[in-house]
């Protein structure tokens, strides 16, 4: 079975438990800080999470065509079409309650290092959204965060919950270190790439 190998500097960053895991650490914390006020904030907002006004209001303003010269916000029409059936049909109800449990559960799992990856990608599941929809503010900046958060997958919650989550749950790999693999570890299944 051939292997490719990553480069010394990917394993670094992305495997190791050395300064990068501090460097994660610290967009972690950021990116989740984010997550967390923005969700508590809609939390404590009735037009959020009684009426769904508030987001009923944003995607009013999303979906609107504006007289030409001007472009509209959403630029592809098929979400427009979606947010439009979605307005339609009276969703921004129980679609507001959603955005503010997801950003709120985004928040706290990536402040206490739980999962990382995982909310990292529905953080920008998130963005991506917010950013279909028009809106930029802070979304491209936390979309690339959370991007360099899934890349770090395995080391970004080093200094929180995944270190011992993640090997509690058996994760597809193991621990070595410089002098080879650390025989307490739990054996990993590797898929080969070619025969």
């Amino acid at each position: 079975m051939r292997v490719i190998a990553d480069p010394p500097i990917t394993k670094r960053m992305f495997a190791g438990t050395g300064a990068w895991t501090l460097v994660w650490a610290a967009i972690r914390v950021y990116v989740g800080y984010e997550w967390l006020s923005a969700g508590w904030h809609k939390f404590n907002d009735p037009a959020w999470m009684t009426s769904g006004s508030a987001l009923k209001g944003f995607w009013e303003k999303a979906v609107m065509i504006p007289a030409l010269p001007a472009k509209p916000a959403i630029t592809y029409g098929w979400f427009r079409d979606f947010l439009q059936a979605l307005l339609a049909g009276g969703h921004y109800t129980w679609f507001a309650k959603l955005i503010t449990c997801g950003e709120l559960l985004v928040g706290v799992a990536l402040i206490l290092g739980a999962f990382v990856g995982i909310a990292a990608f529905f953080g920008a599941f998130m963005n991506f959204n917010f950013m279909l929809a028009g809106s930029a503010s802070t979304n491209p900046m936390l979309f690339l965060s959370a991007v360099i958060l899934m890349l770090a997958w395995k080391n970004a919650g080093y200094w929180g919950l995944d270190r011992w989550l993640l090997q509690r749950l058996g994760t597809p790999w193991s621990v070595t270190h410089e002098d080879g693999p650390d025989e307490s570890a739990p054996k990993a299944a590797t898929t080969p790439l070619a025969s």
